[in-house]
């Protein structure tokens, strides 16, 4: 499972629910890069809104693992294909997401410039369910 930044007024999750289909490109610091090599078909992630937002917004599927950036001329950069699967029924502040225990130790937190950040079961968890109250 996964977190994904972007900015909302490149694209958003809206775009993204409108297309139906995107390919997740623009990665270029190396540990994201390492992070978007590992995500498989069928992983999860969270599409979280920077900026002025500041929050995780939906939810997403990676339809396709990671290939090649066939816009970027350079074998080093790769992006993923995402499909949505739906809005979280309320965004989840980063000010929330600090407030978790379960996030204590995560790069989000710890790295928090870093645009692909891996989740696991308790940080998902923890933020579908503060998405539901």
């Amino acid at each position: 499972m996964w977190l994904l930044k972007t900015e909302p007024s490149e694209f958003g999750y809206p775009e993204l629910e409108q297309e139906g289909k995107a390919v997740w490109d623009g990665v270029t610091n190396p540990v994201a890069l390492k992070n978007l090599r590992a995500m498989k078909a069928g992983d999860r992630a969270f599409i979280y809104h920077t900026g002025a937002e500041k929050a995780a917004v939906g939810i997403a599927e990676v339809a396709r693992a990671a290939y090649a950036d066939p816009k970027a001329g350079n074998a080093k950069l790769v992006v993923v294909d995402l499909k949505p699967i739906g809005r979280l029924p309320r965004p989840v502040t980063l000010a929330e997401i600090k407030a978790m225990a379960e996030f204590a130790q995560s790069p989000l937190v710890r790295q928090g410039r870093l645009s692909v950040v891996p989740i696991t079961a308790a940080q998902w968890k923890a933020v579908e369910a503060k998405g539901r109250k």
